[in-house]
């Protein structure tokens, strides 16, 4: 039996002749390629503006540059999420505060973000970072109307949902990163995700100024555009008398450039995008697989005593995990292993890191997303995991029980 990951990447002949015809073209980086897979995924998902960055790390982190997070300022994310949730707001000085979980959805629960911040003065917060953990789609409707009450900014983690939606109050469907409600959302294009670029991420907006901001910072905050330091195109002209900010952008000479803020190399490739703009052609179908996956282990696991929690079939998931909770997980995930099956933990929660201990956060403080992590387990889930081997894995975790 070939081992059977929790997650893997699908690379089709077309996938590699995507990346093959771009790695024969005149771009590597900073090319064409980038802005069609940005325009693809934009209309993919629903919204106005798109930017490829180089992971979904790098996208949280220009999201809270852009959203001007300062030192001490304080932002509020969930505990059950992958490091960089929480990271991107200390790379800017910031504080993390943790909301506990629904142990219903395994999702930051707006109630326990409400009591934050009616426990506080108004002010003491700065923003919201929601996770659309394990695919499950965060009502974002509800959080806008916290958010728009207390003044706070909203960066949708979508890296696990894109294709992933939810109801609003009006019956209509939100795709996770629409920009509808949050301000900013941002996606993974690591390899175990739904579109696979190797490394690689994307961020959404509806806001023009916020894209526009986005651009100049993922390129070291360099741009041709012209700042209000006059003397500065009129010496890159050479003839102050003549060079004016109110020439067009066409009459610069062709090397001129500023840079006018601290920004990063935080860019996508061209070969990159040709593999996501391929992978983004099948995301449809993946997702498909995903849910009819999602839909056996359901039905598998439904009435058994041993199953405590699982993600479930519900609308809208987009199932980048398949996560069940069990008593003795230990003894069950080296069972698994011994199988020749690697299912995989998601999360150790974040507030139990060695970092974030060392910044006053305690064990108990987190209830149920630390009841959650004794118990979580995620499955294999990828839409090329053939149906006897999800058979084989759905078997392996009974036998073990019974």
């Amino acid at each position: 039996m070939n081992p059977i990951p929790y997650g893997k990447q699908h690379i089709t002949p077309e996938d590699i002749q995507a990346v093959v015809e771009t790695l024969q073209s005149e771009f590597l980086t900073q090319g064409p390629k980038i802005k069609e897979f940005e325009e693809a995924f934009a209309k993919y998902i629903g919204v106005r503006y798109a930017v490829a960055v180089a992971n979904g790390t790098a996208a949280l982190h220009l999201c809270t540059l852009a959203l001007s997070v300062k030192p001490g300022q304080k932002v509020i994310t969930t505990p059950i999420t992958f490091a960089a949730s929480a990271n991107c707001v200390r790379y800017c000085g910031g504080e993390v505060v943790f909301a506990d979980i629904n142990p219903e959805t395994y999702l930051i629960d707006i109630n326990k973000v409400r009591k934050l911040l009616e426990d506080a003065p108004k002010g003491t917060y700065q923003g919201l970072i929601p996770v659309d953990f394990a695919g499950r789609a965060v009502n974002l409707e509800e959080f806008r109307q916290v958010a728009d009450e207390y003044g706070l900014w909203i960066i949708e983690d979508a890296c696990h949902a894109p294709g992933g939606y939810f109801i609003d109050s009006k019956g209509q469907q939100q795709n996770c990163g629409n920009g509808n409600f949050a301000d900013l959302a941002i996606f993974s294009f690591h390899p175990v995700k739904h579109i696979a670029c190797g490394e690689g991420g994307m961020i959404t907006t509806n806001d023009e100024k916020l894209y526009r901001k986005l651009l100049t910072l993922r390129t070291h905050g360099i741009t041709r555009e012209t700042s209000s330091f006059t003397n500065t195109l009129d010496f890159a002209i050479g003839n102050a008398k003549e060079a004016t900010h109110q020439q067009p952008a066409t009459s610069y000479p062709m090397w001129y450039m500023e840079m006018q803020e601290l920004g990063f190399n935080y860019r996508l490739t061209d070969f990159q995008a040709a593999l996501g703009l391929s992978q983004l052609k099948r995301a449809d179908a993946g997702i498909e697989r995903r849910r009819a996956i999602a839909k056996k282990y359901q039905d598998a696991f439904s009435n058994k005593s041993f199953v405590k929690g699982q993600s479930g079939n519900i609308e809208g998931h987009a199932y980048h995990l398949y996560v069940i909770q069990v008593e003795n997980r230990l003894g069950l995930y080296q069972h698994l292993r011994s199988k020749n099956i690697f299912a995989q933990i998601h999360y150790i929660p974040v507030h139990l890191m060695p970092y974030y201990r060392s910044l006053g956060n305690k064990e108990g403080s987190q209830s149920h997303a630390e009841k959650y992590y004794q118990h979580c387990l995620s499955l294999p889930m990828y839409p090329s995991l053939s149906e006897s081997d999800l058979n084989y894995v759905i078997k392996t975790i009974a036998d073990y029980f019974e």
